[in-house]
């Protein structure tokens, strides 16, 4: 039996630890589900104000919404560190899962690289519409463009894996099986994408696939660090496509 409170990483010749059995339940989830509304509004407020305060606002258009998410992760994962911590003295980290996968962070790396061209290959059939997407006007200017950048490949990653796969999807699994507790967790994490893309059906449905493949690693690795690092190389993908395209290099 793993003691939480002294457990270390494993070295990397070693086997990986066993996935985690959620000891937190639904009643915790849905405490989380129901602070996210209003925490969002008042980072998001907090965001604006903070703005308008400065000598010279930022011109930057993704200044604002990044500021806004940050500042709601942080606040959102504080919630989620006292739960584990406070209510039921578990160490947060490995509570999530976070652990060195299988493979090592650079096969999970791969199989993100490898996902984004199966949703390239998706995209080319479903042909979603060649529509603006609230998320490409937002990165019309080039800071705009490499801070959210930036960001998909390194908070972004990070807090939708923990929340989603870290905390949301094993207590689906056990209650709904491996399948059932994929694609649950999945759902919200498609939605939350869904004003970025318009509500495209043919562009969410492609983010279904991906969260799908993101808790296939996790439940499979027993690792939410692996299931972080596919998703970080997933979003490298798509970001290098549009920087190459911005710069003329692909059409």
């Amino acid at each position: 039996m793993i003691d939480p409170e002294s457990y270390e990483p494993a070295p990397p010749e070693s086997e990986p630890q066993p996935a985690i059995e959620p000891f937190w339940g639904w009643l915790d989830v849905l405490l989380l589900a129901l602070l996210a509304l209003p925490l969002m509004i008042v980072t998001s407020l907090a965001a604006f104000g903070a703005m308008q305060m400065l000598p010279a606002p930022p011109k930057v258009r993704a200044a604002f919404p990044i500021a806004a998410t940050f500042s709601f992760y942080g606040l959102w994962f504080l919630v989620l560190y006292w739960l584990m911590r406070a209510r039921y003295g578990r160490p947060f980290w490995y509570s999530m899962a976070w652990v060195r996968p299988p493979g090592g962070y650079l096969a999970s790396f791969g199989w993100g690289l490898l996902l984004a061209l199966a949703a390239i290959l998706l995209g080319a059939v479903l042909r979603p519409p060649q529509i603006k997407t609230p998320l490409e006007e937002l990165m019309k200017d080039p800071a705009s463009l490499m801070l959210i950048g930036a960001f998909a490949v390194t908070l972004g990653p990070l807090c939708e894996e923990l929340a989603f796969r870290g905390f949301l999807m094993p207590v689906a699994i056990r209650t709904f099986g491996t399948a059932g507790g994929i694609v649950l967790a999945a759902t919200p994490f498609t939605l939350l994408h869904g004003f970025e893309y318009a509500w495209s059906w043919q562009r969410l449905l492609i983010i279904f696939f991906a969260g799908s493949a993101f808790g296939w690693m996790r439940h499979r690795s027993g690792s939410t660090a692996a299931a972080a690092v596919m998703h970080a190389g997933y979003n490298l993908v798509f970001f290098t496509g549009l920087v190459a395209q911005r710069a003329g290099y692909i059409s």
